[in-house]
């Protein structure tokens, strides 16, 4: 469930680091050097980029369609290439088996028969469609948290270490400890540290 979806899930992170002066000059070059780059004509496998929230196909951001008052608002896409196991066994059996009644052979080799396995996981592959994955954000710059939307500890983990790399700001989630440190104030943060786990049964 997205941003601008009737019901919605997402995790908080507060952005640590400080922001450029000219922020948003900064944000259209950083943004458009880590836009999402398609792949649909090509045979690579994987590629993950920035996209509008309300158009996965966008990536020229016409009219800067991320900024929205204070808010930074993007869409994080990933497309990936993936062959099934179970596919790859079936084909490379199948081509080791064609071989060996080629050649007459009891056998291959280790090497032969890997060398096999990568030729038809490349040639799967190439057959295979690239699968989207598509996650909403909204970054305010006015308090510096940003909301994800979307729970997957996989998808968490891209979004921390290509935020990192795109605006060189570090993500930091905020679990329900970390919330309450940044409402209460010097001496209640102190009481918070002596709290401690109980079991309810």
């Amino acid at each position: 469930m997205g941003l601008i979806s009737r019901t919605t899930t997402f995790v908080r992170y507060s952005v640590e680091g400080e922001l450029p002066e000219n922020f948003w000059e900064f944000a259209a070059e950083r943004i458009a050097q880590y836009s999402f780059r398609d792949i649909d004509d090509t045979f690579d496998e994987y590629s993950i980029g920035w996209v509008a929230v309300d158009n996965m196909f966008d990536s020229a951001f016409a009219h800067a369609s991320y900024a929205v008052g204070d808010q930074l608002v993007l869409s994080l896409r990933v497309d990936e290439r993936k062959v099934s196991n179970t596919l790859l066994k079936k084909y490379t059996l199948k081509e080791e088996e064609r071989i060996k009644k080629e050649h007459r052979a009891p056998r291959l080799s280790r090497g032969h028969r890997m060398q096999i396995k990568e030729d038809i996981r490349l040639q799967l592959l190439k057959k295979a469609l690239p699968v989207p994955a598509v996650y909403d954000l909204s970054w305010n710059l006015a308090t510096n948290t940003l909301l994800f939307f979307s729970t997957s500890t996989k998808a968490q983990s891209l979004l921390e270490d290509f935020f990192k790399d795109c605006f060189g700001l570090t993500l930091i989630l905020q679990v329900p400890y970390l919330v309450a440190a940044n409402l209460l104030n010097p001496r209640e943060q102190e009481k918070l540290k002596e709290l401690k786990p109980e079991i309810l049964v």
